[in-house]
């Protein structure tokens, strides 16, 4: 369902269609290759030695047996990498600082988390290279571990960093070493006169645990160093370039040296940015003088890539018996992991995003503890601040008997609110999303029986412009062939060839496109922030426009005319008595001019700015605390749906992750600081016996940033489920929960409190 803006009323052909995706046969019929797939001539396979300890000074490492063990071909350790640089570099979603990068990819000095990986082996086969890296012996000096951020906050804890100082936004804070890798502080008005002002005034403390992306393909990577110095690796990455950026740092070498190959992926949703194993099967590859692939086993996976922050959150939010909110407070503390730079810059910047709150306080700190390095996840930070201020809101909703929509809508951010971070918005779609979730038939249907309730939250990502660069090629048929260096996740090949087709005025199915590696195609971001159909789409537009002009003067050089008489209609070239479609004018010049190339390259900046409004019904089993979800509705600002299928499929899947983050996902760590759970068998995720049809509309308010008014829609999905689901439990029980997840012994537990 869509709504505001529909696309016919804009005159699009393709745009707002659903045709079959460019990549559907091979998905559906196997044959696309994912980097499990790849197998090289004489190639090897690596294994990593990881620690047993979540906190360890490393003694010794002795490979001598493995290395003496038939079939082994090399062992590396940290010893192998060049010496690691303090130099930060952003990698399109969240900055890396390639000291802490390098000692991520192998520990030096200390095993940081429970995984960390200590050295690996390559060897002829998958067996030999697990049989050596038992072999490596490795000593370690245990030390005491720390995976609760607020523990790992305080004075007498274990230091992860003996060298690292806090780094304050404003005023110094003590000089001496602590976890606390970064203090931030964002401020508007005047928040102490805002909380005079109001008649009422919650204070409420929120906690989430680490959870995990949950994509079914493992990271895996195949690396060849060839003699004649240049590396290629092929991968399942969200970012060919960035991985190209990383390898060049760590190893020492040009990026020119370097050719990254993205192979079909498996999912990512911001876990599949860094890297981990690619270095390590380059390094195994120059030693061994063969391919090596490296492919890491599901326990790895889970102890050893990037997990969202454990967080904190204290939310103060003061509002007048009329339903005005007038000030706000926030205190966050997230947990970074082993190495500093989380994810608590987004989320000190998305705690009041929804709001136009004249008063406004934050302070967010970024905490190392023995955990693995975190990562983005769908919209990093956001849905762990969401969960915190909209129940908040709902509560204080409650509080002032107002309907929970209607107080969010006299309370929403809108064109000209400024963020207590600073940037003012556009043009949004936040109110168009709240009247949406208002007049929905959900929202406007009863709902009836015990145990049952009702919640409704908002969410709101930024989204992200950056680098793109395309090139398309027009072929004698009059089709189109599209080369761009986007990572496909979730369909963005047909999105892009769909916004090429409509700038031409031609056929979904007539433009072809292709991701090619690092050699093949300009320097383009990651796909994440949500950028592809936006950034990545406006370069295949303007390449789209190039391709016009070149066409125009191909057809006044064959008529004989100025390019001012030609005019371009939906694909139809003319002057005067003279017409051909672009398949009539491609074949012809074709055979009788230049071959015609479009070529752009974008980076726009700022953010596209996503907001979402949730509604769910839910059931609680008050024996089992077991929460079952009734009927779900997600309503989404796309900005322009260029494909709603997609568009569906995106807020449908950000809202099932967001729902398993509310109910039963965690890591969960024992009292030595090992993860528990590292399986699909023992972390819960929701499948299709969990979750309901969930019910899609989608709100069109056209981006005034992009030619086709495209916003990115691909991770403001998961914020609002946690708080919603929240709400609803609220409505059926009475109990507000305010720790993740809501599972049922957390919730039976707290059931039995309030009776």
């Amino acid at each position: 369902m869509s709504i505001d803006t529909p696309p016919a009323d804009a005159g699009y052909r393709v745009i707002g269609t659903r045709p079959v995706r460019h990549d559907g046969a091979d998905k559906v019929t196997g044959k696309a290759v994912y980097t499990s797939d790849l197998k090289l001539p004489n190639m090897a396979y690596g294994a990593f030695v990881r620690s047993p300890h979540a906190h360890a000074r490393i003694v010794f490492i002795d490979t001598s047996a493995a290395e003496s063990h038939p079939g082994v071909l090399a062992v590396c350790t940290s010893a192998d990498l060049p010496d690691p640089w303090d130099k930060v570099d952003n990698l399109g979603e969240g900055c890396v600082n390639y000291a802490h990068l390098s000692g991520n990819v192998l520990a030096r000095g200390k095993a940081l988390y429970k995984g960390h990986a200590v050295a690996a082996v390559a060897a002829v086969n998958e067996h030999v290279a697990q049989e050596a890296a038992a072999l490596v012996k490795v000593e370690y000096e245990p030390l005491q571990a720390v995976t609760w951020v607020l523990d790992a906050m305080k004075e007498e804890a274990p230091l992860l960093h003996d060298e690292r100082i806090t780094f304050a936004s404003t005023d110094a804070e003590e000089a001496k070493p602590s976890n606390v890798s970064t203090h931030i502080e964002f401020e508007k008005g005047n928040p102490t006169a805002g909380f005079e002002a109001a008649d009422v005034v919650l204070e409420r403390e929120f906690r989430t645990e680490s959870v995990h992306q949950g994509y079914i393909e493992p990271h895996v990577s195949v690396a060849l160093w060839n003699e004649d110095g240049r590396l290629k690796v092929w991968t399942a990455t969200q970012g060919s370039f960035v991985v190209r950026q990383q390898m060049a740092e760590l190893l020492k070498i040009p990026v020119s040296q370097i050719t990254v190959v993205p192979c079909e992926i498996g999912g990512g949703f911001g876990g599949k940015i860094s890297v981990y194993e690619q270095p390590v099967a380059a390094v195994l590859s120059r030693k061994c003088g063969r391919p090596v692939k490296i492919a890491m086993r599901r326990d790895e996976v889970f102890e050893a890539t990037g997990p969202t922050p454990g967080s904190f959150v204290r939310i103060q939010l003061g509002a007048t018996h009329d339903g005005r909110m007038t000030a706000g407070k926030a205190w966050i503390a997230f947990d970074a992991g082993a190495f500093p730079g989380g994810m608590i810059g987004p989320g000190c910047m998305c705690v009041f995003s929804c709001y136009d709150l004249e008063n406004a306080r934050v302070d967010g700190f970024d905490v190392v503890l023995n955990k693995p390095k975190t990562q983005a996840y769908r919209a990093p930070g956001s849905t762990h601040v969401a969960f915190a201020i909209e129940s908040v809101v709902d509560e204080l909703a409650a509080e002032l008997d107002m309907d929970p929509i209607e107080f969010r809508l006299k309370n929403a951010a809108k064109e000209g609110t400024r963020r207590v971070d600073g940037p003012e918005y556009p043009r949004i779609g936040l109110v168009q999303c709240l009247e949406a979730a208002r007049d929905s038939e959900h929202w406007q249907t009863p709902l009836e029986g015990p145990y049952r309730g009702r919640g409704v939250a908002v969410g709101f990502w930024f989204n992200a412009g950056l680098k793109s660069s395309v090139a398309a090629n027009v072929n004698a048929d009059g089709t189109v062939t599209l080369v761009e260096g986007s990572t496909d996740i979730g369909g963005t090949r047909a999105s892009l060839a769909m916004q090429l087709a409509e700038t031409l005025g031609i056929r979904a199915d007539e433009v072809i496109p292709q991701v090619v590696d690092t050699d093949s195609v300009g320097f383009t971001d990651v796909t994440g922030g949500s950028r592809v159909t936006f950034s990545t789409g406006m370069a295949a537009h303007k390449a789209g426009l190039d391709i016009q002009k070149q066409m125009i003067a191909q057809a006044a050089e064959l008529w004989d005319c100025s390019v001012d008489d030609i005019s371009v209609e939906q694909g139809i070239y003319s002057a005067g008595d003279h017409r051909m479609t672009f398949a009539e004018l491609a074949a012809a010049a074709d055979a009788n001019g230049d071959p015609i190339v479009g070529r752009a390259t974008v980076n726009p900046q700022g953010a596209t700015n996503a907001f979402a409004a949730h509604v769910v019904d839910v059931e609680v089993d008050p024996d089992t605390g077991k929460v079952t979800i009734l009927k779900y509705t997600a309503i989404q600002d796309a900005g322009c749906a260029i494909h709603p299928s997609y568009v569906e499929g995106q807020m449908q899947g950000g809202s099932v992750q967001g729902i398993g983050w509310a109910l039963n996902e965690e890591y969960f760590y024992s009292d030595d600081g090992r993860m528990e759970n590292a399986s699909f068998l023992d972390y819960r995720m929701p499948t299709c016996f969990d979750i309901p049809m969930i019910d899609t509309i989608i709100v069109e308010v056209p981006n005034p940033d992009h030619p086709y008014g495209v916003r990115g829609v691909g991770e403001v999905s998961i914020v609002p489920p946690p708080p919603a689901i929240a709400a609803a439990i609220a409505g059926a029980t009475g109990v507000r929960m305010q720790d993740l997840p809501m599972s049922p012994p957390r919730l039976w537990k707290a059931l039995q409190g309030s009776e």
